[in-house]
């Protein structure tokens, strides 16, 4: 049984078709990643996991669970959690703090320790914890969204380009994360536009291209097909991912 499965899937804003028919799964142990051009979807697509934005038909499962119309605190509390594009941390707020919003569904000892979890993955934040986090780079922002996510102490975490706007160090040292996160056994579903990084994550991929799935199969050989090269790199419609 797929730990995620996606079964003909739309999503439509305003008589807008954002997705059409996107079927997709996931199993224990993997790390998947959807590429696609801006406006291709993706980000669509992870917001309609997380029951963020309109399901006009198809289904999600999780862990064999029909979750489709379940709200989001409910699947994060089933193990689901999400690392949004762009961050989104609150900068007036220090690193443990946006760290503990991760966990707001945890009580107590419970939070705190998951926050020591974090902590021990991440050392660096231990020790700037109390600094706010607008104060840090690019990179090390998007360390601590991960961190968040991961307080949540998911099954299944959702990535919404990660590498976005960062230097080739920071994506490097996003990677070495993900690599980790992945060992540890939590399944991950990347969306990206950085092919290296689809590649060096995962073994599988999807293609998205105007909200429709354009091919699936494995990441390196995908990649290298010219038939599909537009799709991730120049296609895609305009406006479905700014919804």
């Amino acid at each position: 049984m797929a730990l995620l499965e996606v079964s003909g899937l739309s999503v439509a804003f305003g008589g807008v078709a954002a997705l059409r028919g996107v079927s997709m799964h996931l199993e224990d142990g993997e790390a998947v990643a959807v590429l696609g051009a801006n406006g291709a979807g993706k980000s669509t697509l992870l917001r309609a996991i997380m029951g963020r934005a309109p399901v006009t038909e198809g289904a999600v499962r999780f862990n064999g669970e029909d979750v489709t119309r379940v709200p989001t605190d409910g699947l994060v509390a089933r193990g689901v959690s999400l690392c949004p594009e762009g961050r989104q941390l609150f900068p007036a707020m220090s690193v443990e703090d946006n760290l503990l919003l991760g966990a707001y569904l945890a009580r107590g000892r419970e939070a705190r320790g998951r926050l020591h979890s974090i902590y021990e993955r991440f050392p660096w934040l231990r020790e700037r914890r109390g600094e706010l986090a607008g104060a840090f780079s690019g990179g090390e922002q998007q360390m601590i969204a991960i961190g968040r996510a991961l307080m949540a102490a998911p099954r299944l975490l959702l990535m919404d380009e990660p590498s976005s706007g960062l230097s080739p160090v920071a994506i490097s040292g996003i990677r070495d994360i993900l690599r980790q996160v992945r060992e540890t056994g939590t399944v991950i579903l990347l969306v990206e536009q950085n092919v290296q990084l689809a590649v060096d994550m995962s073994k599988r991929c999807y293609v998205l291209n105007r909200g429709s799935i354009e091919g699936e199969g494995p990441t390196s050989e995908l990649v290298q097909d010219p038939a599909l090269a537009d799709a991730y790199i120049g296609g895609g419609g305009e406006g479905a991912d700014a919804y």
